[in-house]
């Protein structure tokens, strides 16, 4: 049982780190959507036009994306924002029972998050709502994402009371960016 948890882990580490990489290519896009855009505005050049119309938009799209795309892989390497001086200077056992509290107020607001997520993308798709800028597009591809990150945020908050379980009552080492 426990070594099958750990393959889980460590096949669950696989699918965020993958997606850690999409992100950084999605990020990578990006940069090359606006650099081409800033430069058909400033440089004429023949048979392109000037500018590039749905660049903000799609930015945008793509800033939310790669938030989305990263945020368990941050979560996982402590990468996330995470203020644990009062846990330091805490009595072990209490900064240990804070960390508990954290991680599951952590998982029950992801869990929030998958419910009211997948209940706003079905409503958007029944409703046959639309995103009417630059680009015409169904707004249940925008918010079919969310549930989806915020379920393997879950999983990974799973995940890490079980490795809190496993260690030593004081507050955690691992998945902080400054010890």
């Amino acid at each position: 049982m426990n070594a099958s948890l750990e393959r889980l882990e460590q096949g669950f580490g696989t699918l965020i780190d993958a997606l850690a990489l999409g992100a950084s290519l999605l990020l990578l896009a990006m940069m090359l959507i606006i650099c081409g855009d800033v430069l058909t505005r400033n440089v004429a050049l023949p048979g392109l036009p000037s500018g590039i119309a749905w660049s903000n938009e799609i930015s945008e799209l793509m800033l939310y994306g790669l938030t989305l795309l990263a945020a368990p892989w941050l979560l996982r390497e402590g990468r996330h924002i995470r203020v644990d001086i009062v846990l330091r200077v805490l009595p072990p056992k209490w900064a240990y029972g804070c960390e508990w509290i954290s991680d599951v107020l952590g998982l029950g607001c992801c869990l929030w998050m998958v419910w009211y997520g997948s209940s706003a993308t079905a409503q958007s798709a029944a409703g046959h709502a639309l995103s009417i800028k630059t680009l015409v597009m169904p707004e249940w591809w925008f918010l079919a994402p969310l549930p989806v990150c915020f379920g393997l945020l879950a999983i990974e908050f799973v995940f890490r009371m079980r490795r809190l379980a496993a260690a030593e009552a004081k507050p955690r080492d691992d998945a902080v960016s400054a010890a």
